[in-house]
């Protein structure tokens, strides 16, 4: 960023500088740009545009029309600088939650490890003709028949958890929010802006599917969501942590949106000259 300002101060220079006959072959490049950054109706763009049209038909370039050039390419950068700017802090904000929600989940994997009693990921359902079971990600057993033994049933389940299972979880909600991330990148628009918006956006989503997939587990274990209070065996717990894990895009979404916004002011392909051709086209 520094240095396009360096870089901006130097052609400033150089249109102030040079000759007037030497200004005019650059009047078309700054036409451009200064479309492409100020609105259609901003009165220092309509001036650049008659001056080029003037020169353009034969009319000589002046000291008051190069002054009127040298302003509106200023205010051109400036706004072109404002708006990158923008965009980057977007970025990072969007990095240091994407960083906080990747130890948050590296935290939840170790101390589901660690502490695998504690909070299992384990149901407990009722089947005719074999009876009570631990289910639980990786593996399930059988329980006693009577409900009173709590004990018993306990332990049974402690010893079925598994030190792997809420990494279990998480990973494969992290790979559905992977595939929720590339049907996103598809839909998204590309930038010009040296930021990498759409990436930023698909590594959000990962450990955001991570974190979901376990937490939708958690909620089903605690009866959140009825009808669906006892999983019958690992493969539906797995199952139901691919659904949980591509549901993230219901809160990441929000963020796509807020992107698009974004980009569409600060940097995105779709610049001021790129709305007028659309606004001819529709019209």
């Amino acid at each position: 960023m520094v240095g396009q300002i360096h870089l901006d101060a130097a052609h400033n220079i150089l249109l102030r500088l040079s000759e007037l006959n030497d200004v005019v072959p650059m009047l078309p490049g700054a036409l451009a740009f200064v479309r492409e950054n100020l609105r259609p109706d901003d009165p220092r763009r309509t001036r650049v545009e008659r001056i080029t049209q003037r020169v353009s038909e034969g009319g000589a370039l002046d000291e008051e029309a190069r002054e009127a050039l040298l302003d509106a390419m200023g205010a051109a950068r400036q706004l072109n600088i404002r708006e990158k700017m923008r965009v980057r802090s977007f970025v990072y904000i969007v990095w240091w939650v994407m960083l906080g929600l990747t130890a948050i989940a590296i935290a939840v994997a170790v101390l589901g490890g660690v502490g695998r009693g504690a909070l299992p990921l384990c149901f407990t359902p009722e089947q005719s003709g074999v009876g009570r079971l631990a289910v639980c990600p990786l593996d399930m057993a059988r329980l006693p028949k009577d409900p009173a033994r709590v004990e018993e049933t306990r332990k049974i389940v402690a010893e079925t958890t598994r030190p792997a299972d809420y990494l279990a979880v998480e990973l494969v909600g992290l790979v559905a929010a992977c595939i929720a991330a590339t049907v996103t990148l598809r839909r998204m628009r590309g930038t010009t802006t040296p930021f990498g918006v759409p990436l930023t956006l698909a590594l959000l989503k990962l450990p955001t599917g991570a974190l979901t997939a376990v937490l939708g587990i958690l909620l089903m274990r605690g009866a959140f969501i009825p009808g669906l209070t006892d999983l019958d065996s690992p493969g539906q717990i797995i199952a139901w942590a691919i659904v949980f894990g591509y549901a993230q895009q219901l809160f990441t979404h929000l963020v796509d949106n807020q992107a698009q916004s974004v980009l569409s002011t600060g940097g995105n392909s779709k610049t001021h000259r790129a709305r007028e051709e659309e606004e001819r086209t529709d019209a």
